[in-house]
């Protein structure tokens, strides 16, 4: 057992642990631009920001531990290559997950 999951294990014993928000939802408020996502042809990959608007992934991430919580998600939920493919980004699926994770 890793000392990452002893620790989660622990801290579950100890108290409810919080969750972050809906990260999606919360992207779609602050990446209002089709520049944000790195041009119109990946407007609404949420993905996309972690390579051209990074910081708007990382702000969203301090957003949510400064409310309180204890677990962040990934912002990776459509980074398969499968869906990435449809933008053309398939051979950067790895890199688009190892950016956010």
């Amino acid at each position: 057992m890793t000392d990452r999951l002893k620790e989660l294990k622990k801290a579950l014993q100890e108290r409810i642990l919080v969750l972050d928000g809906a990260t999606g939802t919360a992207l779609g408020d602050v990446a209002t631009t089709a520049e944000a996502f790195g041009g119109e042809q990946y407007e609404g990959l949420y993905e996309a920001l972690n390579l051209f608007s990074p910081e708007l992934v990382l702000h969203l991430h301090k957003t949510y531990i400064d409310a309180g919580a204890d677990i962040i998600e990934t912002n990776t939920f459509s980074g398969s290559t499968i869906v990435l493919e449809e933008f053309g980004l398939e051979s950067r699926t790895r890199e688009i997950n190892r950016r956010e994770a």
